[in-house]
């Protein structure tokens, strides 16, 4: 039977309007999309509250409505992905897609497939890179320990640079980018949703490398699939 109508899901507030177009773009006309975010409908205090990082969490950024970034703790963005998974399902949504690079374990759906982007890029763009460095663009300082076992199954240990997508600069970028392939890479992999057209130009402009965006492959991958 056709697909007829998926869920997106950000760790931030939704609609995304960074991300949503590139989706929209790559989707059948007959296929209808709803989204969610786990911090929809929270003020800031709301979010402080429930998601503010505890010591020793892994780190996690996304966007709100206003365009602001807002850092969270990754375990209790978990559980509330499962909640708004579990809501998105109950809506009707036959596919569910995360809209997050960041690792989750035990996620998981009744009947709706499930795609999580954590799941799929790493061994998709390990392929696509084969024996060439990577260059891994993350948008925090802390996240680079995660993200080295995260691309353990490269062939080459990717080199990092950081720049936030929601807050960095142009000239931030480029001298991300600079420092990317001042460090060996071969190839720039944009490892977080929020990475846009915007960011990906800045790259080429300075560096001549290929840069990947995260949200554009699993946009293309959702487009076939469906």
């Amino acid at each position: 039977m056709a697909i007829r109508k998926i869920g997106t899901l950000t760790i931030g507030q939704a609609p995304r309007s960074d991300i949503t177009p590139i989706l929209d773009a790559a989707l059948p006309a007959q296929v209808s999309c709803q989204h969610a975010g786990v911090l929809d409908g929270l003020d800031d205090a709301a979010i402080a509250a429930r998601f503010a990082p505890q010591p020793g969490d892994a780190l996690l950024t996304s966007r709100l409505l206003d365009g602001r970034a807002v850092v969270m703790g990754k375990p209790a963005v978990g559980e509330a992905l499962q909640q708004k998974i579990d809501w998105l399902e109950a809506q009707g949504c036959e596919i569910i897609a995360i809209l997050c690079t960041g690792e989750f374990h035990g996620l998981s759906s009744k009947k709706a497939w499930l795609i999580e982007p954590d799941r799929i890029l790493p061994p998709t763009l390990n392929a696509l890179v084969g024996t060439r460095r990577a260059g891994i663009l993350v948008p925090l300082e802390a996240q680079i320990a995660s993200e080295l076992e995260k691309w353990r199954g490269a062939a080459q240990t990717p080199v990092f640079a950081v720049a936030s997508p929601y807050t960095a600069s142009e000239d931030e970028i480029a001298a991300a980018a600079r420092s990317l392939q001042a460090q060996g890479a071969e190839v720039i992999l944009t490892d977080c949703m929020g990475y846009t057209a915007w960011h990906q130009a800045i790259c080429a402009r300075h560096v001549p490398l290929p840069v990947v965006l995260s949200n554009k492959l699993l946009a293309d991958l959702l487009g076939n699939l469906l």
